[in-house]
């Protein structure tokens, strides 16, 4: 009985442990979780695409307030991405993120986001999420990223499934996230 214990508390850890492990390493396109930019350190310039999506279950319209942003290396960027709540009815989201190429996932720091953070909007409320970020300068030191111009940046918002039962929609909520982990 003690193995099988083990093992259950091994599984319910590793959701949270892998997401630590990824957010540490920048595994899979995962931005690593970053201290401050140290200030443009070269004179090379990205250019950052920002895209937004929803689950199909979730009745919100989100997007990126900008299209795309030149960044210098080591520079910090900030900018936001608009939710709205389109039902008649309050509704909880939590987004994830990603950044392609995959590559480029652990040059790709972080120092404000709204990812794994559930978000409620009451009908018609609209809400300004910021996302504030930097590029390592060190990725020119990378053989297979050095030549990487352009990144995207993607967040896509899931109804929490809490929501979606206490709403009734779990059967038309789709993927969703919140289910019994703590991101």
């Amino acid at each position: 009985m003690g193995f099988v214990g083990v093992m259950v508390g091994i599984s319910f850890a590793a959701v949270p442990l892998y997401d630590l492990f990824c957010r540490a390493t920048g595994y899979a396109g995962t931005p690593m979780l970053g201290s401050a930019a140290p200030g443009a350190v070269a004179n090379t310039t990205i250019n950052i695409r920002f895209v937004a999506s929803t689950s199909p279950g979730l009745p919100w319209h989100f997007a990126p307030q900008q299209v795309s942003m030149p960044l210098a290396l080591g520079e910090e960027g900030v900018a936001f991405y608009t939710a709205r709540n389109d039902s008649a009815a309050a509704v909880t989201g939590i987004s994830t993120y990603n950044v392609t190429p995959d590559i480029v996932g652990r040059y790709f720091h972080k120092t404000a986001c709204f990812c794994f953070t559930e978000q409620t909007l009451q009908p018609g409320q609209s809400v300004d999420m910021p996302l504030a970020f930097w590029v390592d300068p060190k990725i020119l030191d990378d053989a297979q990223a050095r030549a990487v111009r352009n990144i995207t940046v993607s967040y896509t918002f899931f109804r929490t499934l809490a929501d979606a039962e206490r709403a009734g929609a779990l059967a038309s909520a789709g993927p969703h996230i919140g289910a019994g982990t703590t991101r």
